[in-house]
């Protein structure tokens, strides 16, 4: 650990406590003077039960800013060395702030059996601490990036090995300012050479092996030395994100995820899609039935279409549900139209104009609106809002093992290949982006996904 990550780890404490103070003190103030931060507008009473300065100070606000720093030192914001973004270090500010008001109405209630006597001090409180800590942390990350600009608290790293370094993790050195990568090396006698020049703080081996008197000769060097040693597991470099370290017993285990999306992500995304799906039907259940008739006049039915398609994992068949958009022996003619297909670049089969799609499917799939019934498939638990495109199984029986990466999630009603070119991607661009989606699944991520596929539909992008 270097000495500046040090001081400005442990400077974190005494700018928390000072901001929480502020906090507690303009608050107190702005009760007192019965300013509720609204302009112009007057909605508070003179305050009854407010105590004095003196008694609020010694009794509420310097065992409040013990307590915080408590909460804090457990949400691990007081680490002297954390990888985390400014947006997760704003995150756990406010989860601190928000535990601190539940211990402290925990705190009158059932210690001292009674109300606190302002709960828009409180409210005022919680406020300005998110603001006055983090304006507090931002200082410290400013600081912590001068001094790196002028060459304090740098890092300086080389890798050794017979494989060259990553690029994802070149790319981090060489980008990073707490940085600074001083380039490969073939080997301990380069390393032993540039350390006579100078102490290095961090050597990434590329090629670790724990039979090899290389592999063992380079850790002895570098804990004889006081160097930090670290290696890169080589077949896994391309998917870091998917890593996960856990243990087995006592022994640290790197263990591969397919998809960050499991544990309470899966559970969080089942949930928002159960209620959506829901709403959606409930919403847009007129449409359903206008839509129904208006196939039904044209084609005299059947309404819907089943297609057999395949699912999660790979393994399951699954039945989705769509408006009827083509004629009702469309399947049976496909193999007399398969000389037309112009998707050349894969499995899939598609026609600019295809002679079996009706009237009314043109104007369906014109805005996506055969795709509706498969709100039923997601309410079952077949498919998701969002996620791959499903596909059919005599097209996934010609995919390659790295494009069947793809099943590792649920098929999706919209996914970012759809909002992305849809049917003029290139088979292989689709496959790419639906595994970027399931390698860097988020709700966010969901979340965005869908408000694009309202404007794709809308603007009638990437069909045929």
């Amino acid at each position: 650990m270097k000495k500046s990550e040090a001081i400005l780890g442990l400077l974190r404490i005494p700018l928390d406590a000072l901001a929480v103070l502020a906090a507690l003190l303009l608050s107190y103030r702005l009760r007192e003077s019965s300013i509720d931060l609204l302009p112009r507008i007057q909605l508070l009473d003179p305050p009854q039960n407010l105590p004095s300065l003196d008694a609020f100070v010694s009794g509420f606000t310097l065992p409040s800013i013990l307590i915080f720093l408590v909460i804090a030192s457990i949400l691990s914001l007081y680490a002297l060395r954390t990888d985390r973004s400014g947006w997760k270090e704003a995150g756990r500010i406010l989860i601190a702030a928000l535990l601190w008001v539940v211990a402290v109405m925990a705190w009158f209630f059932l210690l001292k059996r009674e109300l606190f006597y302002s709960r828009i001090l409180l409210l005022h409180a919680t406020f300005f601490i998110v603001l006055f800590v983090g304006c507090a942390r931002a200082s410290v990350l400013f600081l912590q990036r001068a001094m790196l600009r002028a060459g304090y608290g740098v890092r300086l790293v080389v890798s050794l090995g017979m494989h060259p370094l990553a690029e994802i993790a070149k790319a981090v050195l060489t980008t990073d300012r707490r940085y600074l990568y001083l380039g490969h090396l073939p080997d301990l006698s380069a390393l032993e050479r540039m350390e006579h020049q100078r102490h290095l703080d961090l050597v990434l081996q590329t090629d670790p092996d724990p039979a090899s008197r290389t592999t063992l000769s380079l850790i002895d060097y570098c804990r004889n030395h006081h160097v930090g040693y670290a290696f890169l597991p080589p077949v896994l470099t391309d998917v870091p994100h998917q890593l996960r370290v856990e243990r087995l017993g006592l022994l640290p285990m790197i263990q591969f995820q397919p998809t960050p999306l499991d544990n309470w992500g899966r559970i969080f995304k089942r949930f928002f899609d159960v209620v959506a799906s829901i709403l959606l039907i409930m919403i847009l259940s007129p449409a359903f039935i206008l839509i129904a008739v208006a196939i039904f006049l044209e084609t005299g039915g059947p309404v819907f279409y089943r297609s057999t398609r395949v699912g999660e994992h790979g393994r399951k068949q699954i039945s989705i549900l769509k408006f009827r958009s083509m004629v009702r022996n469309a399947d049976m003619q496909k193999t007399q139209l398969l000389g037309l297909n112009e998707r050349r670049d894969g499995p899939l089969f598609k026609i600019h104009a295809d002679p079996r799609v009706t009237r009314m499917g043109k104007w369906l799939r014109r805005f996506d609106l055969d795709e509706l019934p498969q709100l039923l498939n997601v309410l079952l638990g077949q498919m998701s809002l969002v996620g791959p495109r499903p596909h059919l199984s005599d097209e996934v029986e010609r995919y390659n093992p790295f494009q069947r990466r793809v099943f590792a999630v649920k098929p999706g009603m919209t996914g970012l290949s759809q909002i992305s070119g849809r049917s003029t991607l290139v088979f292989d661009e689709e496959v790419r982006l639906d595994l970027r989606y399931v390698e860097e699944w988020s709700m966010l991520l969901d979340l965005w996904i869908l408000w694009r596929t309202v404007w794709v539909v809308v603007g009638g992008k990437g069909h045929a």
